[in-house]
């Protein structure tokens, strides 16, 4: 997968759109980052996973998915070898990405007593 291939990808999903954010171009909903292109360096991308995903990944795509050094790899920073990475992989990995930040956050609600 090329650098190019990984943004048609990124951007072909809803309401999806690019920004740049630290000299890096960022995929983004709704103003937050689900990924990223060329962290930590050209070779890479990274992909903003919920820990069951990213684990998920790392497993099924060893050396090719993984988590970010430190904390980042620790809060859902995932990053991808793109040269090595598979195409359905990527787009199910950045459905997960998106899908996590689309999807309709619980609210707690107290009940009147």
């Amino acid at each position: 997968m090329t650098p190019a291939e990984f943004r048609g990808l990124a951007l072909g999903l809803m309401d999806a759109h690019e920004e740049e954010h630290m000299g890096h171009p960022d995929f983004r909903l709704h103003g937050k980052i689900f990924a990223t292109l060329g962290y930590p360096d050209d070779e890479w991308a990274m992909i903003k996973l919920p820990p069951v995903e990213q684990a998920k990944y790392v497993e099924a795509y060893p050396g090719i998915f993984v988590p970010a050094k430190g904390k980042w790899g620790l809060q859902d920073s995932t990053i991808v070898r793109l040269s090595a990475a598979p195409e359905d992989a990527v787009m199910a990995a950045l459905n997960a990405a998106w899908f996590a930040l689309s999807a309709p956050r619980s609210r707690k609600t107290t009940k009147p007593y």
